[in-house]
């Protein structure tokens, strides 16, 4: 292989790693459950320029956050080889990458769905790189700010087939706006020397762990009757409800479990993956179990 296809292929690497393909692709699973459990349907070349075209905004705000942050990103076990602060790619390469990505997305979302849902792109692109990313090196309170745009995305499966904000979308936002929070604790508990080092502000550094412990199970206590509005609202059955029942409670348990034992890193990561396992069947079983009325 000659030098200049391996420059090539290294160069293309690097600007999907920009991307966080890990974080696009459960951003993307929640768009498609939001798409999938919405009252109507789309065709199938819609519901694809509809993907493509989320998958492109979240690309663009996922690589405009490194751009952002790429002086911290160095101070970060698990980003400090990202292209920009290893010193492999040139910031204005990035900045480019990132803004034409959204400059194609956001139309072709518009178009791909409706207007609204491209509005809610637009407004969660923004949040993102505008407001919670600056806002991270400031307050704890980023984590937040930063789960508006987080919790979007089911919304905008949802309003691409409804055309509308209506009750069943904003559970599905709430559901991934409350869901955020224990996991972002979690991650900042067992990170919170990474935290410090890079100059970002968490819950952990601002008012300690045992506060960070008690945050999450009071953010899980909220979480779990909120899982069970789907079935209230006939958008899933009640093979559904046992499963967000048990997951729950389970999710509950963890989070009580760290707070009275006072535990420490090896219980936040834990908290972190089973935060993910949590996700991942609660939305498997929102769709294979999907209610009368949708």
């Amino acid at each position: 292989m000659s030098a200049r296809a391996v420059s090539l292929s290294t160069t293309a690497s690097d600007l999907i790693s920009l991307t966080k393909p890990r974080l696009s692709s459960l951003v993307l699973a929640t768009t498609a459950g939001g798409v999938f459990l919405a009252p109507g349907e789309l065709s199938v070349a819609r519901v694809l320029v509809t993907m493509l075209a989320t998958a492109g905004t979240v690309a663009a705000a996922n690589t405009l956050n490194c751009y952002i942050e790429r002086q911290s990103d160095r101070f970060m076990a698990r980003t400090h080889n990202r292209p920009l602060p290893s010193g492999r790619m040139e910031p204005g390469v990035a900045l480019w990458f990132g803004l034409s990505l959204v400059g194609v997305s956001l139309p072709a979302l518009a178009l791909g769905a409706n207007v609204l849902t491209a509005a809610l792109g637009l407004l969660a692109f923004l949040s993102y790189v505008l407001v919670y990313t600056p806002l991270k090196a400031r307050t704890s309170a980023a984590m937040i700010v930063g789960a508006v745009p987080g919790a979007l995305p089911p919304l905008m499966g949802w309003t691409a087939v409804t055309g509308q904000l209506d009750t069943g979308g904003f559970v599905l936002f709430s559901i991934l706006f409350l869901w955020q929070m224990p996991h972002f604790l979690a991650i900042a508990l067992f990170r919170k020397e990474e935290y410090a080092a890079a100059g970002l502000k968490s819950v952990p550094i601002e008012r300690g762990d045992e506060s960070s412990r008690a945050q999450i199970v009071l953010y899980v206590v909220a979480l779990v009757p909120m899982t069970l509005l789907p079935y209230q609202l006939h958008i899933a059955g009640p093979w559904y409800l046992l499963v967000a029942v048990a997951l729950g409670l389970t999710f509950l348990g963890l989070g009580a479990w760290g707070f009275f034992k006072q535990m420490g890193k090896p219980w936040a990561r834990q908290t972190f993956f089973y935060s993910l396992l949590y996700l991942t069947g609660l939305f498997i079983a929102l769709m294979l179990d999907r209610g009368p009325a949708v």
